[in-house]
């Protein structure tokens, strides 16, 4: 049980609208485009990995420092603080995206690495 209310197992799709504006255009538009693909959709799949990456979602649990402050100021930290240029984080949504489509088509989970 997570002690509080922000706070998921992993990156929660319902945070992503809160990203919207922390970046230059091309994080906008990437955002926008996961916003208006839905949220069981490849692309929203791909953005939830590519942020459970970048917070470190699989090291968080309930007792945690980032677990009890909530999902969303973690995620909106985490991108803040990502110091690459906007096109790196959509290079790793791509990359994620490429994943995803791997796992849909062939049930194979790819190797991280």
């Amino acid at each position: 049980m997570l002690y509080q209310s922000d706070a998921e197992v992993l990156f929660p799709a319902r945070v992503i609208p809160q990203l919207r504006d922390m970046r230059g255009p091309e994080w906008r538009q990437l955002v926008d485009r996961v916003l208006a693909a839905g949220e069981s959709h490849p692309d929203t799949l791909a953005f939830g990995l590519m942020m459970i990456r970048l917070d470190g979602c699989m090291t968080c649990h309930a007792d945690s420092y980032r677990a009890m402050r909530g999902c969303s100021l973690c995620a909106r930290q985490a991108v803040a603080r990502f110091k690459g240029p906007d096109d790196e984080l959509v290079a790793m949504w791509e990359r994620a995206r490429a994943e995803i489509a791997l796992w849909l088509e062939t049930g194979i989970v790819p190797e991280t690495g």
